[in-house]
C-alpha cells in the first residue's frame, strides 16, 4: 500500500526543468593551475634533457612540439605541423676581442659567423653607410660608427670591401645588443662602447667569435575544434620556443602551458565557431612561426580571422595583469589594433572585474605573435604580466610585488626556469585565457 501511494504522489509533482550548464563555466572549473604546471615541469625535464634550452633548431624544441601535439592527439584534436625553414643562431661562447695583453668588453652580433682573425682596426669614413667609406679597408678590420644605416648594410660594405672583420662603435658607453638579421656573411660582426673605439683605432687587434649560423627547419603546432564555422575561426596562440640561453618556463613555457591546458578542457566542446590553437616556433628570433602561419593565409581568408588572442609570459614573478590595449585608450607607444580589438580587450576586463582583480593596458609594442596579424588587420588581443622593464610604484601598490625591479628578473636567462613563475598569475590567467575561449566559441567579438 505505501509503494502505491508513493507512485501515486510521484505523479502529481510537477517536472523541475534543469539548466543547461554554462560551457564557459563547465571549462573554467576544469582548468586547473596544477595541471598547468604540469606542463611547465614536463618542459622542463624536455630542457634539462636538451642543454638547458628548447630554442627553436634544437632538440629541445622539438621534444616541446612533440609533447605538445602528442597531448592534443590523445584528447582528439586533428594536429597539423606546419614546417618553415628559418635562420638558425646561437653563440657557443663569448667574443674576445684583445689589444696585445689588454681585453675589451665585446657583444657578438646576431648572425655573425665564427671566425679568429688578427689585423688592424682602421677607421671608415663617415658611419660606413656607402661604399665610398671603406677605401682601403681591405685586410683591416673595420672599425665603425654606429648609426645612420644598419648593421647589415655596414657588414656587408665592410665584406664587399675586403675587410676581415668588423667592430661597430657604440654612441653610449655599453657595447649594444644587435642583430644582423640574417646569416650569410663570411666575416666576423662585433660591437663595442663608446670609449672603446678610440683605445683600439689603428692598433693590431685579436677578434675571436664563436657562433652556429645556418638555416634550420622548425615547426608551428596547430590543433583545431572538430566543429564550428569556419568563417569565424577565433586563433589562440602562444609561442613555444625558448631563447638558447635557458628553458624558458615563463617565456613562454607559462602562455604555451595555460594554452594547451586550456585545449584540453575545449576538447568536448562543440562550438558554434571555430577555434583554431596555435603554437608557434621561432618567435625569439623575429615571431618567424606567426608571421610564417600569416603569410601563408590568403588574403580572402583574412577576415574569416574572427579575432586573434595571444599569451606571451603569463606568470612573471613580479606580475602585472596585463591587457593588450585594443583601443588605445592608454595612448601609450602604438595605436590602436584593428577594429574589434577593443572589444577584445573589454572581454578580458570583464573577466577581471568579475574576480574583482587590478589590471592595465598594454602597449601593442609589436613584440610578440599578433603582431603579422594586426599587420593584417586581424583583431587581436591577449595577455602579458611583463618582461625586464620595471615595475612603478603605482604597479606596486596596485598588484603587489616590488617597486623598481624587473617584472621577471630572469627574462631571457638561464635562470627562467621551473622557479621562476608566479602561481597565482599563473593560475588567474588560465581561467582567463578559458573564458574568452569558451565564449568566442559560441559568440565571436565583432569587427565594428
Amino acid at each position: 500500500m505505501r509503494c502505491h501511494l508513493l507512485a501515486a504522489a510521484a505523479a502529481i509533482v510537477p517536472l523541475v526543468s534543469v539548466p543547461t550548464p554554462d560551457p564557459v563555466d563547465l571549462v573554467v572549473d576544469q582548468v586547473r593551475g596544477a595541471a598547468v604546471k604540469a606542463h611547465l615541469a614536463a618542459f622542463q625535464r624536455i630542457a634539462d634533457q636538451y642543454g638547458d634550452t628548447r630554442a627553436s633548431g634544437t632538440p629541445g624544441y622539438d621534444a616541446s612540439a612533440s609533447y605538445v601535439a602528442s597531448r592534443l592527439r590523445a584528447a582528439g584534436y586533428q594536429v597539423r605541423e606546419q614546417a618553415f625553414t628559418f635562420p638558425f643562431y646561437r653563440e657557443i661562447e663569448k667574443p674576445v676581442l684583445r689589444r696585445g695583453r689588454a681585453s675589451h668588453l665585446v657583444k657578438t652580433l646576431e648572425y655573425s659567423p665564427s671566425s679568429e682573425v688578427r689585423a688592424k682596426a682602421r677607421p671608415v669614413g663617415a658611419n660606413g653607410c656607402v661604399a665610398a667609406d671603406y677605401r682601403g679597408a681591405q685586410g683591416s678590420i673595420a672599425l665603425v660608427q654606429r648609426g645612420e644605416c644598419s648593421f647589415r648594410v655596414k657588414a656587408d660594405l665592410a665584406q664587399a670591401a675586403g675587410a676581415v672583420g668588423v667592430i661597430v662603435v657604440n654612441t653610449a658607453a655599453d657595447a649594444p645588443d644587435g642583430t644582423l638579421s640574417k646569416p650569410g656573411l663570411r666575416i666576423p660582426v662585433v660591437a663595442v662602447g663608446q670609449t672603446t673605439g678610440p683605445k683600439i683605432s689603428g692598433k693590431q687587434v685579436r677578434l675571436r667569435v664563436r657562433t652556429e649560423s645556418e638555416d634550420r627547419v622548425t615547426r608551428n603546432v596547430i590543433a583545431d575544434s572538430p566543429g564550428g564555422r569556419a568563417d569565424r575561426t577565433i586563433v589562440l596562440g602562444a609561442h613555444l620556443d625558448s631563447v638558447i640561453a635557458g628553458p624558458g618556463i615563463n617565456d613562454n613555457g607559462s602562455g604555451s602551458a595555460g594554452l594547451l591546458e586550456v585545449a584540453l578542457r575545449m576538447h568536448a566542446v562543440r562550438p558554434a565557431n571555430k577555434l583554431r590553437f596555435a603554437w608557434w616556433g621561432a618567435e625569439e628570433l623575429g615571431l618567424l612561426g606567426s608571421t610564417h602561419y600569416v603569410s601563408q593565409l590568403p588574403p580572402d581568408q583574412y577576415r574569416t580571422i574572427a579575432a586573434y588572442l595571444n599569451f606571451d609570459m603569463i606568470a612573471s614573478t613580479n606580475f602585472t595583469y596585463g591587457i593588450y590595449d585594443g583601443d588605445d585608450s592608454d595612448a601609450v607607444g602604438a595605436g590602436p589594433g584593428p577594429a574589434g580589438s577593443a572589444q577584445i580587450e573589454k572581454d578580458f576586463e570583464g573577466f577581471f572585474r568579475s574576480r574583482r582583480l587590478p589590471f592595465v593596458g598594454t602597449d601593442f609594442s609589436g613584440r610578440s605573435d599578433y603582431g603579422p596579424f594586426i599587420k593584417v588587420g586581424i583583431p587581436a588581443g591577449g595577455l602579458f604580466t611583463g618582461a625586464e622593464g620595471l615595475k612603478t610604484a603605482a604597479e606596486a601598490e596596485k598588484f603587489g610585488g616590488t617597486a623598481g625591479q624587473p617584472f621577471d628578473s630572469c627574462y631571457h636567462k638561464a635562470c627562467d626556469n621551473i622557479t621562476n613563475l608566479n602561481d597565482t598569475a599563473l593560475d588567474v590567467n588560465s581561467d582567463a585565457i578559458a573564458t574568452l575561449a569558451a565564449t568566442y566559441a559560441f559568440k565571436a567579438p565583432s569587427r565594428n
